[in-house]
């Protein structure tokens, strides 16, 4: 007996995968990652390639080293490689390797999401960072292979430097972040994340201990040096640090993840 294939079109297998992970549990559903990855059906566009979604979406971050004056002084720029236009995060006052200074975050607050954000280094040692609910830092930095080192999760993963296109081509980093659970104030379930770079699954249900870098880093960095961790919704925050390093097509979807598991 012959039996016909249905070929599902790919967009109708990404809805079932964000509609399994909305609902507290992820399948190995194909899900579609990697540079390009446009918005799916329902997630918000952080960045769209406008001045005015920078500055309706974005401020800066008020930490303790904070140098800078709103409107944010990041520029919109030439795509290097594509059409369109990205922004640089060679804010003035980050210039040198500043981090705190002129960093930028997301005037919403998330706690579990999909995210996908695309960057570009432009010059060897190229540096930057992309911060999930502005605590734990994944890291952009060239020429890094260490766990301090490009896409780790900041000091506590080894770098998956294999995956990255180098420098003066695009990235991709697609992420599924379940925040940490806390009971009675405490925390009972440290956060985790599953992650593609590139298209390539480089981190797979990690755990996060702590806020790296003090209180210059991040929210809760100067809590017990890092590792009082609070109940906080945080926004996506990226570092600038004068190192000539562009960003694109962001955006996240938000979710209500049951179970300890990022798996996707």
């Amino acid at each position: 007996m012959h039996i016909k294939m249905i070929q599902w079109p790919a967009t109708f297998l990404a809805s079932l995968f964000f509609l399994a992970i909305n609902v507290g549990f992820v399948t190995h559903s194909t899900a579609q990652v990697g540079v390009g990855t446009k918005a799916p059906k329902g997630a918000e566009v952080l960045f769209d390639g406008s001045r005015k979604m920078l500055d309706d979406k974005w401020t800066y971050w008020q930490g303790p080293r904070l140098a800078a004056s709103l409107p944010i002084k990041w520029q919109i720029v030439e795509d290097p490689v594509d059409k369109g236009t990205t922004m640089s995060s060679n804010d003035p006052a980050g210039a040198g390797g500043k981090y705190g200074a002129a960093d930028i975050v997301t005037k919403k607050e998330f706690k579990d999401f999909r995210l996908h954000v695309e960057f570009y280094i432009a010059n060897p040692g190229g540096n930057s960072g992309v911060y999930l609910q502005n605590r734990y830092e994944i890291q952009v930095l060239d020429g890094d292979t260490t766990s301090h080192g490009m896409a780790a999760v900041i000091n506590e993963s080894p770098s998956p430097y294999y995956a990255y296109n180098g420098v003066g081509k695009w990235n991709a980093y697609d992420i599924v972040f379940r925040a940490a659970r806390f009971k009675d104030g405490k925390r009972t379930e440290k956060a985790r994340l599953t992650m593609y770079f590139n298209g390539k699954k480089v981190h797979n249900n990690q755990e996060i201990n702590q806020v790296w870098g003090g209180p210059n880093s991040g929210m809760d960095g100067g809590n017990d040096g890092g590792k009082g961790i609070t109940d906080k919704p945080g926004g996506i925050k990226l570092q600038a640090e004068g190192h000539d390093v562009l960003y694109r097509n962001i955006w996240i979807q938000e979710l209500d993840l049951k179970k300890a598991d990022t798996n996707f």
